[in-house]
């Protein structure tokens, strides 16, 4: 990475009437926003500091921290439901019309659910891994059961666990990867907000208030998504395993699936030059006619 992208020169804050949302900045040209996932101690500068130089030679690139991760202010909503609320702020803040998005997990989910109630708001979409719902493996994947695990007790150990479950290649789980982890997700308030979301407890609610639902889930309407979509996928995924990529890749109107091998969840770490290669060939290519 240049010397000149470091966490302080690309730290930025945007104040808004639901508290200051804080973002990274990088490269000049059309907007790209990126959108992190969620885990212990995430955060959108750890999802995406190694890609971002590659990224930031074509793209003004926006790396939004999502509310409720100890990054942004908090709101008094749940971190998973205040996500899209705080996409549309940040780029009315800015005076962004239309961009392209790249989501992360559940920064895909929310980019996906931009795309499907603000459809032009987004123009070109990426997802890595996470969105659509489990056909054949079971539900929830390891890495979520992990995860809930974690948020119950967090323990050094759990993290590790959960951390491992997150790739492939067990090298990319550091002794600094799991102390800059551990001290995010430890904070507590953002244990506090990850209870919310991953706690047994709270799962075990949304599982429940979920199924007496009338509302259809996201998944059910991505027929109606109007962004040119690319599905990044890592073939070793244990946290949303692969064929959950077969509702989205069936039913999105406008879509390529790219899957890579000796990769698990996070493919933009795992597989960084070939996902590189593989987005931004996606994302700069004109539109033929």
């Amino acid at each position: 990475m240049p010397a000149e992208l470091t966490y302080e020169s690309t730290l930025r804050e945007l104040a808004t009437d639901q508290g200051v949302l804080r973002y990274h900045e990088a490269g000049e040209g059309p907007p790209l926003l990126l959108l992190h996932g969620s885990g212990p101690g995430v955060t959108g500068w750890r999802n995406y500091r190694g890609n971002l130089a590659r990224f930031a030679e074509h793209f003004r690139c926006l790396v939004l921290e999502f509310p409720g991760f100890g990054v942004s202010d908090p709101t008094d909503e749940h971190p998973m439901m205040a996500a899209g609320g705080a996409v549309i702020r940040f780029l009315d803040g800015l005076n962004l019309g239309q961009v392209d998005v790249i989501g992360n997990s559940m920064g895909g989910i929310v980019a996906t659910q931009v795309a499907l109630r603000h459809p032009e708001r987004v123009g070109r979409l990426v997802t890595i891994g996470g969105i659509g719902r489990n056909v054949f493996s079971p539900a929830p994947g390891e890495g979520i059961k992990l995860l809930a695990e974690f948020t119950d007790e967090p323990t050094r150990e759990r993290l590790v666990r959960w951390l491992h479950s997150m790739v492939y290649n067990p090298k990319v789980v550091t002794e600094e990867l799991i102390e800059e982890r551990w001290r995010q997700a430890t904070d507590p308030d953002t244990l506090a907000s990850a209870r919310r979301m991953y706690g047994s407890k709270a799962m075990a609610a949304r599982a429940k208030a979920m199924a007496a639902s009338d509302e259809p889930p996201y998944w059910a309407m991505l027929h109606k998504l109007k962004a040119k979509t690319l599905i990044t996928w890592g073939r070793d995924d244990r946290v949303s395993p692969v064929d959950m990529a077969l509702v989205p890749m069936r039913t999105i109107p406008d879509v390529q699936v790219n899957i890579f091998p000796n990769c698990g969840h996070w493919v933009m770490i795992e597989q960084k030059a070939a996902w590189e290669s593989a987005v931004l060939a996606f994302l700069t290519t004109k539109e033929q006619g």
